[in-house]
């Protein structure tokens, strides 16, 4: 019902619309400072969609801090605040203090003025490799603290941040069926095929990506009653031959395969609002 209603009112909207009236979406979202009305709806993709009745998570909580607060990038579907406050939990059970929380999605989702490609639909959030040495921190800490990388310099191994704890918890993550994906650096995947004596399921879901050795990047399923277009399902096997090639890639680049560039590729940052889910026009035109 929320999916014809939103569709049928997205045309209407369309249709009132000037044919020049064609903003990039990054400038429409980034300016949100409150979700739109109405339940929780995720639309369109990860990577090109944007979403309604999102939630804040909560600045603190008993097992967590969200960081960087300036950025207003700590919304998301309630599946999601839920999952990540259940996911704090399962960090003190690992033995840290809980879990420091960076970027979710903006407060109606949709391209951001900067940085990611993804977090568009309130289903993907960064959690920091930092275990909390404290979860009082100020806002200006939050702006000022960095979180540590669990790679060594050379990204070929692990850093001396590295614990048990990062492999508990992204395990604990992996398990839970609400999550897709878990990306994070090959390294830290190589660790935990090594480290999993039982079974190995959970680490089809661990899929290597570079850039994510100071935090790792949770995404979840679409969640019953949203409009999201599926991910692909993760090759079959646990993919811990796959993680330690790029690291042999790393280790001696003149050898790996050459990976030609999509001449097609756009950063989300270009996309337009007739570039989105036509529902999202609804969520930015709401009060």
């Amino acid at each position: 019902m929320i999916k014809r209603t939103l569709t049928a009112a997205a045309v209407m909207l369309g249709l009132a619309l000037p044919a020049a009236a064609d903003p990039l979406a990054k400038d429409v979202f980034g300016s949100f400072r409150s979700p739109s009305q109405g339940p929780a709806v995720s639309i369109g993709y990860y990577s090109q969609g944007c979403a309604q009745g999102m939630v804040q998570m909560p600045e603190s909580g008993p097992s967590w801090q969200s960081m960087r607060l300036s950025r207003d990038r700590h919304w998301g579907h309630p599946v999601m605040i839920d999952f990540l406050q259940g996911l704090s939990r399962a960090a003190q059970q690992a033995g840290w203090q809980g879990l420091y929380i960076g970027d979710i999605s903006q407060p109606r989702g949709g391209p951001m003025t900067s940085g990611h490609a993804s977090h568009q639909i309130g289903l993907d959030a960064d959690i920091w490799m930092l275990p909390p040495s404290s979860l009082n921190l100020s806002r200006q800490q939050r702006e000022n603290l960095s979180s540590v990388s669990v790679v060594a310099r050379n990204g070929l191994g692990l850093s001396s941040a590295w614990n048990q704890g990062h492999f508990l918890i992204m395990r604990a993550a992996a398990r839970d069926p609400r999550v897709e994906r878990i990306l994070v650096d090959p390294v830290a995947k190589v660790a935990m095929c090594q480290m999993e004596t039982g079974d190995r399921s959970w680490l089809r879901k661990v899929r290597p990506i570079n850039a994510h050795d100071f935090h790792f990047h949770v995404r979840l399923s679409c969640p019953a009653g949203s409009i999201c277009r599926t991910q692909d399902p993760p090759p079959a096997g646990d993919g811990c031959a796959e993680a330690q090639q790029w690291i042999n890639n790393r280790a001696n680049p003149s050898r790996a395969p050459a990976t030609p560039a999509d001449p097609d590729y756009r950063h989300p940052r270009t996309y337009r609002m007739s570039e989105l889910p036509q529902q999202c026009n609804i969520v930015a035109s709401s009060p």
